[in-house]
């Protein structure tokens, strides 16, 4: 429970504005926001060449003798410009992300704002390590098995051969770092339920079996089918979640001396 001192109410009360105040700052952040959005945009569609070529490359190790193709006139263009637009995203976070803290800190109390600034903090680091486990673990072992399904072919029967589109291509990038980016979030979520007291570390203790099975669910869901694969995933959400328990139990031991520390005050 954050306790409110005569400061910190004085701070609140210096930062209240009409409806409309909050509204101009509100536009404000988001023009910030999309004009940081744009120039991203623009930077990353100039680089969108060697930025795909670089996504390419686990497709080009795993199977170093295939090509990639379009099938559309403008395929290939529509595909740089949404790799341009999901890179802008992501080296213009920081500032959006930014934008946001701006506008929501002055409505916090102090001890809300420290409370709150590391899981902002820790966000795109997680999604970062989840991007990467993705892109250098996962990516190869699902390109090998997909691979895996192409035949030669023989005197009565014609060669099966892998030849992804661009744009499927991308697309199933993608989508698998946005999935174990926002999966890696695990530790922030369960943190900031333990910090509002919605969740204790007995009770991640005690549900341990029902969050490993959930946990194999989703990495059954996420990875391809094969054997190997889903354990690459279900190992470090496995820890990720024994993390997110150490994290709450932290959290309650901190709560507890604050706890402590106010009543020796009082006294």
């Amino acid at each position: 429970m954050t306790v409110r001192t005569p400061e910190d109410e004085a701070a609140i009360d210096a930062t209240k504005a009409p409806l409309l105040d909050h509204l101009i700052e509100l536009r404000k952040r988001i023009i910030y926001s999309l004009i940081a959005l744009a120039i991203a945009f623009a930077i990353c569609f100039g680089f969108a060449t060697q930025i795909f070529n670089f996504l390419v490359e686990p497709l080009a190790h795993a199977a170093p003798h295939h090509r990639l193709i379009y099938t559309g006139v403008a395929e290939s263009f529509f595909t740089h410009v949404k790799l341009g637009m999901f890179a802008g995203i992501c080296l213009s976070f920081p500032v959006i992300a930014s934008q946001v803290w701006m506008f929501v800190a002055p409505g916090l109390y102090k001890q809300e704002r420290n409370a709150f600034l590391p899981f902002l903090l820790a966000t795109p680091v997680l999604f970062i390590l989840g991007a990467a486990f993705v892109f250098y673990v996962m990516l190869p072992f699902a390109i090998r098995f997909f691979a895996g399904y192409e035949t030669a072919g023989g005197p009565n029967t014609l060669p099966i051969e892998m030849e992804p589109r661009v744009s499927e291509y991308l697309d199933f990038v993608t989508t698998l770092i946005f999935a174990f980016g926002l999966t890696f979030q695990m530790p922030v979520l369960l943190s900031l339920l333990g910090k509002v007291g919605i969740v204790n570390s007995a009770q991640l203790k005690s549900a341990r079996r029902y969050a490993y099975l959930g946990i194999t669910v989703v990495a059954a869901i996420l990875t391809p089918p094969d054997f190997i694969s889903p354990f690459t995933l279900m190992i470090p959400l496995i820890l990720l979640y024994e993390v997110s328990i150490w994290c709450v139990k932290l959290i309650e031991k901190n709560r507890v001396k604050d706890d402590a520390a106010r009543a020796a005050a009082q006294t």
